[in-house]
């Protein structure tokens, strides 16, 4: 019998450590360390995807004096360069669209995409892959094209090194990746830009100067009449202001207007 409650004392203090441990490591750890250092965890990311974010976001603006045009963008839109990547020293803090960045996240910055486009990232050095999510700007250093999350860096294999020579490719916008017919040839329509040349009283004038653009231009930009006060004739299908200043100095369209909407 003593030896009987001395087993079942054994069992309960075997029993009870189990108990403890289990219920410890259960217990959601809220603090990263790295180094010395801890770092806040985030336990998830918050997307902000509204009209107003996508108009303040699509502005132009000047970071070291050089400016930058957020242009539109298509499903597979490819672009090559250099990546990078950023982590603790940003950790928590706000990013250009005003979510707080996760270095934990599939992310990334870049100087002109639309927020919540979704693009892969190729490292064209060792055929890794990954998909992120824009929701910053960035980064600002001669020949880089985006920037990763801590975690996406990590994916594709470039932390150690610090870049990486990549491929990035549009897969789709709003935060979500293109599966139909329909979501491959969305645009991401976040404003449109239109340069004016040619104002005519009388509509004959303005269809004269329509047939001569169309004439000329490639099937990427349409000739449209406006109709108010005087029929206006503007060439549309700029994605971007630096695009239609480029049209502008390209031909001799110095004293034009660029119309946004």
């Amino acid at each position: 019998m003593l030896l009987d409650n001395k087993l079942k004392i054994k069992l309960i203090v075997i029993l009870s450590l189990i108990t403890f441990f289990t219920g410890c490591t259960s217990k959601p750890n809220n603090s990263i360390f790295i180094g010395k250092k801890v770092y806040k965890s985030i336990p998830k990311e918050k997307i902000k995807n509204s009209k107003a974010m996508h108009r303040a976001t699509m502005r132009p603006y000047k970071i070291a004096g050089k400016w930058y045009y957020p242009t539109l963008a298509k499903v597979g839109d490819v672009q090559g360069g250099i990546a990078s990547w950023y982590g603790p020293n940003f950790h928590s803090k706000k990013t250009s669209n005003g979510e707080i960045y996760n270095m934990y996240a599939d992310t990334a910055a870049h100087k002109t995409l639309p927020m919540n486009t979704m693009v892969k990232v190729d490292n064209l050095e060792n055929g890794k892959s990954v998909i992120v999510r824009i929701n910053d700007r960035g980064p600002f250093v001669s020949g880089r094209i985006i920037d990763l999350s801590n975690k996406s860096a990590h994916s594709i294999d470039m932390v150690k090194k610090g870049t990486a020579k990549v491929k990035v490719t549009v897969l789709g916008f709003h935060a979500k990746i293109a599966h139909t017919k329909a979501e491959r040839e969305e645009t991401a329509t976040v404003g449109k830009y239109y340069v004016q040349v040619g104002a005519f009283s009388q509509l004959y004038g303005a269809n004269i100067t329509k047939s001569k653009f169309e004439a000329v231009l490639d099937s990427r930009y349409k000739v449209i009449i406006k109709s108010t006060d005087l029929n206006r004739v503007f060439v549309s299908g700029f994605r971007s202001e630096l695009e239609a200043l480029d049209f502008k100095e390209k031909n001799g369209l110095n004293s034009t207007m660029i119309i946004a909407e």
